[in-house]
């Protein structure tokens, strides 16, 4: 598998991004971005690595980065003029980037709330999310992407809920990871400048609208784990204007702001 080329990556994502640099292996780009916040780097500064040894999802598990499989990208953004209360939505602004890239390049894909792309019949786990704001004085958030392109090695193991795991190139997709992080960077581009353009408005800029489309959660009978490690389940009716899970528990609303969705199945 071809390694990505950080040249052309530079040239066409030019005037978009500030920095953009590949490393060939590092624990987690993440937690490099984070660092590099507290350092000073600036708004928009891009890291993808060829490997990740300590790469890591939702409530502090791993996620699986096999060497030149995938893309394990992150990005640094300083959203001067949003609240930070609002910086949460940028999982569900990545989700909309990732959906349309999958699109574009031909594959079948859906979002499950609040941070996974499904792709294929299946509705197989293809891409997860993850949103880390930073502590210093100067707001900061790292939104990190990790996206199965290349056909999976063996052993892989099923993601929380049971979900299997898939690749683009398995969805009839290219396996061209530097085409992919390209497309991927650009449609994050685009729906971020939206984003930060409504003062991280999920309603106002559009965004609400595209990820409600995209929702495969929305209509199913959904189990719900709350990160006190109590659960909720009901039928998942709606996204509120903050981008937050509505589920209809026995007759009553009910709001989840985070949490793990499991789509449960009839009979289960």
């Amino acid at each position: 598998m071809a390694a990505l080329d950080v040249e052309a990556l530079r040239s066409a994502l030019s005037g978009t991004y500030t920095a953009v640099d590949v490393v060939p292996s590092t624990g987690s780009t993440n937690a490099d971005l984070v660092a590099a916040a507290a350092a000073n780097a600036p708004d928009r500064t891009v890291l993808l690595a060829e490997e990740q040894t300590a790469g890591r999802g939702r409530r502090a598990r791993s996620w699986v980065s096999p060497p030149a499989t995938g893309l394990y990208l992150s990005v640094l953004l300083r959203p001067t003029g949003v609240p930070t209360a609002r910086f949460g939505a940028l999982s569900l602004v990545a989700g909309v980037a990732l959906v349309r890239t999958a699109r574009h390049l031909g594959v079948s894909a859906a979002l499950k709330w609040p941070n996974d792309l499904l792709a294929g019949p299946e509705l197989a786990k293809c891409a997860g999310v993850l949103a880390e704001a930073t502590a210093d004085e100067h707001p900061a958030v790292v939104v990190g992407i990790g996206l199965n392109v290349a056909p999976l090695p063996d052993g892989v193991p099923v993601g929380p809920g049971g979900l299997p795991p898939t690749s683009l190139a398995q969805q009839g997709g290219t396996d061209d990871r530097t085409t992919v992080a390209i497309a991927l960077l650009r449609a994050f581009d685009e729906a971020e400048r939206s984003w930060r353009g409504a003062r991280g408005d999920l309603a106002t800029s559009g965004l609400l609208t595209h990820y409600r489309d995209a929702c495969a959660t929305l209509g199913q009978r959904v189990r719900v784990e709350l990160p006190d490690g109590a659960h909720l389940q009901g039928l998942a009716t709606d996204l509120d204007a903050d981008g937050q899970l509505v589920i209809d528990v026995a007759g009553t609303a009910r709001t989840v702001s985070a949490g793990d969705v499991v789509h449960v199945r009839p009979g289960s």
